[in-house]
């Protein structure tokens, strides 16, 4: 099983970025996927997810309206526009199966929001 974030980076407040996660392993279709995040210090976050029909989708309150996933069944990638980033999403962001445990465990991307 692995589960490749990319797409982080150094942004100014108010910037857009779009991660990117590539899944293989495991059968990518029947699982509901998230988006965590950790910042130094703290715990990890949800911060979204979509149901394996790319159907329903939810958000963290800190995140909605401003954040949006994406599926591709047949790629196997999941997606994160973040748009109108603050300081506060500053973070490691990381893709994960949602019912299974361990979901800050792999490498992650790393998001840093400042001037």
């Amino acid at each position: 099983v692995q589960l490749v974030e990319s797409g982080g980076d150094l942004v100014q407040p108010g910037g857009s970025l779009r991660l990117s996660c590539i899944a293989s392993g495991f059968a990518f279709s029947s699982f509901t996927m998230g988006w965590y995040r950790q910042a130094p210090g703290k715990e990890c976050d949800l911060i979204a997810s979509i149901v394996p029909t790319a159907g329903r989708t939810y958000y963290a309150d800190s995140v909605k309206d401003r954040f949006t996933i994406s599926r591709d069944n047949v790629k196997n990638t999941v997606a994160l526009q973040m748009n109108d980033l603050k300081p506060e999403d500053t973070a490691v962001y990381f893709c994960a199966r949602v019912l299974l445990p361990n979901h800050c465990g792999g490498r992650g991307t790393q998001v840093t929001v400042s001037s």
